[in-house]
């Protein structure tokens, strides 16, 4: 069979949402093995091969990884000639209920020399970029802010600035925001922009904890008393947040630093690898390369490795609205959106059919393996094994994964909507 149903992998960490309320238990559900624990965090839904959590095949119990090294021709031959016989993406939701720790993920190089050095810590020497879609709407850290924005919170913010040394202060100031005026606007040079970030960046999370913990502390206090000054007022509430869920965290003061990106469902952020970001709020469909690689440093009780995050970072700047991933459409489909970030190991197509509009979809052959899952209401999925025509009900929480090679109709008579992970290697999609 080239299409399947899979019993997907559940992840219970501290961070997940609690119970009923959570998407993850909601999707898990479908399996006749899940029993929900009404005061249990629900954190992520992995499908996939990742020896940590893999999926399963629902009629027989069996390893999808397993399954798939002695079926090879489920994943098609361009992508066992590129990633070898399994499936190179990891295909996620997380409902994100507390926010996941301030963190970058190394590019290939970094990884491998990680994984010889430290392999207790980097356990592979895989690269790990992500991509994260919102379900619902999704708040979180992506990428450096615009340097003006750190200059002026330096500026204003003098909780902030009394973990900067004041010579890499002053002169982060004089390089982006000159005070002349007897001189021209001149943009200042890239390179000394970013070598002028990571001073200032390096300063605040190299700081002593004593230092740091006095320096939250009054900013909470501050903003608790209401005299967040008129450029806070768009990090004020998420500062009381985060201190909330981590007391006196340097990563409390990322706010200052760091994009604050907002998401609504259907919108999407790459992450690509030695770029800061953190997840704060919100349930995502996230896809991945197959990886475990992290690097922390803030907003966690986990392992943190600062000298490691401050010398792997890019230190690119940028506005918000930047960091956005804008959809595609996919060949002649009529109701899917391509996410297509600059990768080999995955892409993503959202499918939403609904009475007003379209209530059938059809993906051409995709030539390599995919995973969709069902986020909303229920239908069909029709396809073919040689002149035989089959189909198999779907509903919301349902998980499948589709063979190299394979066209699939999605029909339903309300409401469907689809998230699909697959790679492609050759052709344009």
């Amino acid at each position: 069979m080239s299409v399947f149903k899979l019993i997907s992998g559940v992840q219970s960490y501290d961070w997940g949402k609690i119970g009923e309320d959570s998407v993850v238990a909601q999707y898990a559900s479908t399996s006749p093995n899940f029993k929900l624990d009404k005061e249990k965090p629900y954190a992520e839904l992995w499908m996939g091969t990742h020896p940590s959590c893999p999926s399963k095949l629902a009629d027989s119990g069996r390893d999808l990884g397993e399954h798939i090294a002695s079926h090879p021709e489920l994943l098609g031959t361009p992508i066992t000639d590129r990633f070898g016989r399994d499936l190179p993406f990891l295909f996620k939701v997380l409902a994100i209920r507390k926010a996941l720790s301030i963190q970058a993920h190394p590019d290939i190089q970094l990884a491998e020399r990680l994984h010889k050095e430290r392999p207790d810590v980097y356990k592979d020497a895989n690269h790990k970029p992500e991509m994260a879609i919102a379900i619902t709407p999704f708040v979180g850290f992506c990428g450096f802010l615009p340097p003006k924005d750190i200059a002026l919170y330096l500026q204003v913010v003098p909780e902030f600035a009394s973990l900067v040394d004041a010579d890499i202060s002053s002169s982060f100031q004089s390089l982006v925001s000159p005070t002349s005026s007897d001189l021209p606007p001149v943009s200042p040079n890239e390179n000394l922009v970013k070598s002028g970030i990571r001073q200032v960046f390096g300063s605040v999370m190299a700081s002593p904890a004593a230092k740091v913990k006095e320096a939250v502390s009054a900013l909470i206090s501050r903003y608790k008393r209401g005299e967040a000054k008129s450029v806070e007022s768009g990090v004020r509430d998420l500062a009381i947040t985060l201190d909330r869920q981590f007391p006196d965290d340097v990563g409390v003061l990322c706010i200052f630093l760091l994009n604050i990106v907002r998401l609504d469902a259907g919108e999407a952020i790459f992450l690509q690898a030695n770029e800061p970001h953190a997840y704060i709020s919100g349930d995502i469909i996230e896809t991945m390369a197959t990886s475990d690689n992290v690097v922390r440093a803030g907003l966690t009780p986990k392992l943190r490795d600062v000298p490691t995050l401050l010398s792997m970072l890019t230190y690119k700047s940028q506005p918000a609205s930047e960091q956005l991933m804008v959809p595609k459409t996919f060949r002649k489909a009529r109701c899917t959106k391509l996410y297509d970030p600059p990768i080999d190991e995955f892409s993503v197509l959202l499918t939403v059919l609904t009475p007003g509009g379209h209530l059938r979809e059809t993906h051409d052959a995709i030539d390599g393996p995919s995973i969709f899952i069902v986020t909303a209401g229920h239908g069909i999925i029709i396809w073919f094994e040689g002149l035989h025509r089959l189909e198999t009900p779907l509903q919301k929480g349902d998980a499948f994964f589709v063979g190299a090679g394979t066209e699939v109709a999605f029909v339903t008579e309300e409401e469907l909507v689809v998230y699909r992970a697959f790679v492609e290697v050759t052709g344009t999609p």
